[in-house]
């Protein structure tokens, strides 16, 4: 079992920045793929990065490409999620997940997940 607890989020101003951490609770954290993925009021959940379990591959959705960032740190269990440029379009509750499966774009590959923590840009 593997409990996911998200934090940082926050309000800021267009331009600015923030930085989400996801801690895990799990004996082994190595062998989990950590997705973020957001859902804005009435949309449907969609992905925004991933990361392979030794911090070698990442990748993003489009829209963020170039203004965010996906790191973790194995001996502290946790992932985190540097946004920088954030644009009013990036509102929406952001949710780590963890997971062993291949495609890192879909839900379907996480087994585990956060509560999700509020992200709101203002104009």
């Amino acid at each position: 079992q593997v409990q996911l607890v998200e934090s940082g989020g926050g309000l800021v101003q267009s331009g600015g920045s923030l930085r989400l951490s996801c801690a895990a609770s799990v004996r082994t954290f190595t062998p989990y793929v950590m997705g973020w993925f957001r859902q804005a009021p009435g949309k449907e959940r969609e992905f925004v990065a991933a990361i392979s379990w030794s911090g070698g591959s990442t990748t993003y959705a489009d829209s963020v490409k170039g203004r965010f960032t996906n790191s973790r740190d194995n001996a502290k269990n946790t992932v985190n999620l540097q946004m920088n440029s954030l644009k009013p379009e990036d509102t929406a509750v952001y949710y780590c997940a963890a997971g062993h499966g291949s495609n890192w774009l879909s839900m379907s590959a996480y087994h585990y997940w956060g509560q999700g923590t509020q992200v709101t840009v203002s104009s």
